[in-house]
């Protein structure tokens, strides 16, 4: 009987992929570069050759697999399987990304926002601990997210579900690529830090190392204002608490209106460890609805990179009626 997954996190630069057990542990993992030239034309071939390459140098054929999942940038059409306005995929016409793939590797294939797949990975076998009501945030170039409850994600009539980056924080804020402004998106992203950063150095009067970056238009990183701040940068920690006011912010009114048993943190901007969650969590008690603020944690993801393989992999277990998750 088959018994594995297939998980694919297809991003802008790289694509991960995993053979997984039904269990949802990795058998195997691996990578390629995402080849986003030529209208992204090369991004699905390259993905059937790798996985059709790895089966047989692990001596598997498509009978050992439930199925395959994927997690995407851009806007899915999960029942035609198909994307489109995956911008850093040069996907601006609507790719029929499942039916290749189908075609490719005779297995079926479920398709799901890159944002999703890494929380349902993060509800499988992460931070959520099989809770069934889990929000995850992933703060990484932009801010995405994911909503799971009743141990079902949640997709909402158009697939806007979970777009928790554009949750205004600040009104007649930061221009946001979305084209609104005050997006939380422009302030707790890798780049929305360097623009809080920008913008509270103008007034900033004392003596910091940061400012110093800034002035001297050196290159400046999310990695690097938490840094500072952990080594007592002034300017840093001002940068950080105003940061981690807008997230703490944005996070309560997702705890008011959801109360789930956790909120999940995850992305690159998140390795700030607890330098961003303590500030964060402070907050968002101070907004939350005290019933919320009693109940609903706020943590920092565990699974790291493999939260979307392993999240994609997890959709697969539809094609096994009765598998360990409902979606």
């Amino acid at each position: 009987m088959a018994k594995k997954l297939i998980g694919i996190d297809l991003g802008g630069t790289t694509t991960k992929f995993a053979f997984l057990d039904s269990e949802g542990n990795i058998l195997s993992k691996w990578r390629i570069p995402t080849e986003i030239r030529d209208g992204g034309q090369h991004i699905v071939p390259n993905m059937i050759k790798s996985i059709t390459d790895q089966m047989r140098k692990e001596d598997y054929s498509s009978g050992d697999f439930i199925g395959i999942g994927m997690g995407t940038p851009g806007a899915v059409n999960r029942e035609k399987g198909t994307v489109v306005g995956a911008y850093n995929l040069n996907w601006t016409e609507i790719q029929p990304v499942g039916q290749l793939i189908q075609e490719g590797l005779h297995l079926p294939i479920i398709i799901d926002n890159d944002a999703n797949s890494a929380a349902l990975g993060e509800f499988w076998k992460g931070a959520g601990n099989q809770a069934q009501d889990v929000v995850f945030v992933t703060l990484g170039t932009g801010v995405g997210g994911g909503v799971v409850t009743n141990g079902k994600l949640v997709h909402g009539i158009n697939g806007g579900a979970g777009e928790i980056g554009h949750i205004t924080v600040q009104p007649n804020g930061f221009l946001c690529t979305c084209g609104k402004r005050g997006c939380l998106e422009q302030y707790a992203s890798a780049t929305g830090v360097v623009n809080v950063a920008k913008d509270i150095a103008q007034k900033f009067t004392g003596k910091s190392r940061l400012l110093d970056i800034i002035d001297n238009d050196e290159e400046l990183t999310s990695k690097m204002v938490f840094f500072l701040a952990d080594n007592g940068d002034i300017l840093a920690n001002q940068i950080v608490d105003r940061v981690c006011s807008y997230l703490g912010l944005a996070l309560s009114h997702l705890g008011n209106t959801l109360n789930p048993e956790n909120i999940i943190i995850g992305g690159g901007v998140s390795n700030a460890g607890n330098t961003l969650l303590q500030p964060t969590t402070r907050c968002f008690q101070e907004n939350a609805f005290p019933s919320v603020r009693d109940s609903t944690r706020i943590k920092l993801a565990q699974l790291g990179n493999d939260a979307g393989v392993i999240g994609a992999a997890s959709l697969a277990l539809q094609f096994r009626k009765n598998g360990p998750i409902g979606l």
